[in-house]
């Protein structure tokens, strides 16, 4: 199974109160959204992509278009209906991986590893939760939760969502991977997050 992806780079990104917008903040060198597409390019299962960009994020179109790479904009009406319009816009009606545009140390082998473990499931979607105690530790913020089995996680913005059911009222199938992982720990939401981000990734690749 391959499936496209959808870069959700359209938020206003108020936590951070920078003049910069989020997506096109440098981490080590580099855009935040420069490795998430990196790792999107090397994914094995994902056969295209799109960065969804709104209002909120015109200098993050541009560099986006500038590289070559597919935009779709939408009308900034909150996370949800933002994905549910660009998968209209692109007419994904079969599985489709959705990332945050703030999201550094992803790499295309953990999304090749979630879109084996949404064909195994049989489920509508997937959702990957991070322990909410895990992002304490290293004192990053938590901002996006959600509930599974009675237990709360830290979003962590990497799912698979099935095109035509998201259009869909009512409750969707979903399978969940709970992972402690550095791939999708690390989500940017304050400079906090940023500059601890950073250290961590820098020490990784160290070691």
């Amino acid at each position: 199974m391959r499936v496209p992806a959808l870069i959700m780079a359209g938020g206003k990104g108020k936590r951070m109160g920078l003049q910069i917008e989020k997506p096109l903040l440098p981490f080590l060198g580099k855009p935040l959204i420069d490795w998430v597409v990196d790792a999107v390019a090397s994914a094995k299962k994902v056969s295209e992509f799109y960065v969804v960009t709104s209002e909120n994020t015109p200098e993050t179109e541009k560099h986006c278009t500038d590289k070559g790479w597919k935009v779709l904009r939408t009308d900034a009406n909150g996370y949800h209906d933002d994905l549910k319009q660009a998968v209209l816009k692109a007419d994904l009606t079969g599985p489709t991986l959705t990332i945050p545009a703030d999201l550094p140390a992803i790499t295309g082998k953990f999304l090749d590893k979630v879109v084996n473990a949404f064909e195994s499931s049989g489920k509508d979607y997937l959702a990957v939760f991070v322990p909410i105690k895990t992002r304490e530790s290293l004192e990053l913020s938590v901002s996006s939760t959600d509930e599974y089995k009675g237990v709360w996680y830290a979003v962590s913005g990497v799912n698979i969502v099935n095109g035509a059911k998201l259009q869909e009222e009512g409750k969707i199938e979903t399978s969940v991977i709970i992972t402690e992982e550095i791939e999708v720990l690390l989500n940017i939401n304050t400079i906090k997050d940023l500059e601890i981000a950073q250290k961590i990734v820098s020490k990784s690749k160290r070691d």
